[in-house]
């Protein structure tokens, strides 16, 4: 299990930070006082969560109680759970620009003026940045560049998570759907509709299935896809995009469009994506 703590100066990201993690698969809280943090711990690593990955922002808005940090890791150091501290930075001249940006009040400004505020910040995180895990400074990063760092860091070896693919399988008859980001039509395909011992089944069954890659042009249409998705994928992964839907369509959504979205997903595992079948229209009757 990874558990990892986001902490750091204010304005450095930790938002875009936890929102990059969760599209990645983990469970994200923000804000939460550190006073909870070994008890939340506690509920993860026994197992009844049924989590496997947890990233928690913990930072200087807790006010008073942002002090029992320190406090709180080493009692998780004690307990024996092996957590990870991922701490943010960037300079003062770029957070003070962010902060004029974006007409935000800093958590510490309302006496100080907001240099003195970052300074007073920075030094009460001193000792957390000292013992971090993993120190990021974003000073002169761009959004993408901060999500393909953290994803390094935190993505599991071998497997793109930083996109979610869904191979969607639909019926046009029901229309098209509204989600999708690419669309393609099976109907070209022979229609297993028309053969008796087939009609009532769906492109999940092997005999469904089977027919429809019996010809050749279902098989070269199956080379073509799978290649133009090979070429596709890495290039939305580099503009950030974090979900994909990929939407399969025959006439009635339930022969060929789910045959092809099932042979889809299955292949986009072996090419290590998070990738799920979706069959919308395949039990309509």
């Amino acid at each position: 299990m990874r558990f990892v703590i986001i902490t750091g100066l204010s304005g450095a990201g930790k938002s875009q930070a936890v929102n990059f993690l969760e599209d990645a698969g983990y469970y994200c809280v923000d804000n939460m006082p550190p006073s909870l943090i070994p008890k939340f711990a506690e509920l993860c690593f026994s197992g009844q969560g049924k989590l496997s990955r947890v990233a928690l922002v913990c930072d200087i808005r807790g006010g008073d109680m942002f002090g029992q940090l320190s406090e709180s890791l080493r009692e998780l150091r004690e307990i024996g759970f092996n957590y990870e501290v991922l701490f943010l930075d960037a300079g003062d001249n770029v957070l003070i620009k962010r902060y004029k940006e974006t007409r935000r009040k800093h958590p510490l400004s309302s006496d100080d003026r907001l240099p003195e505020a970052i300074a007073r910040e920075r030094q009460l995180l001193g000792d957390i940045k000292k013992s971090a895990t993993h120190t990021v400074d974003t000073s002169f990063t761009t959004r993408q560049e901060l999500k393909n760092t953290l994803l390094e860091i935190f993505s599991e070896k071998g497997e793109n998570q930083s996109m979610v693919i869904n191979a969607l399988s639909f019926g046009f008859k029901y229309g098209i759907p509204l989600d999708a980001d690419l669309v393609f039509d099976v109907r070209f395909l022979p229609n297993p509709f028309y053969i008796p011992e087939l009609k009532e089944k769906n492109g999940l069954d092997a005999d469904v299935s089977a027919y429809i890659m019996s010809f050749p042009q279902s098989e070269e249409f199956k080379t073509r896809l799978f290649d133009l998705l090979d070429f596709l994928l890495p290039h939305y992964m580099e503009e950030g995009k974090s979900q994909v839907v990929i939407a399969i369509g025959c006439t009635g959504g339930k022969h060929r469009s789910v045959t092809f979205a099932q042979m889809l997903a299955e292949y986009l595992k072996t090419r290590k994506y998070k990738a799920y079948s979706v069959h919308r229209d395949y039990n309509r009757a």
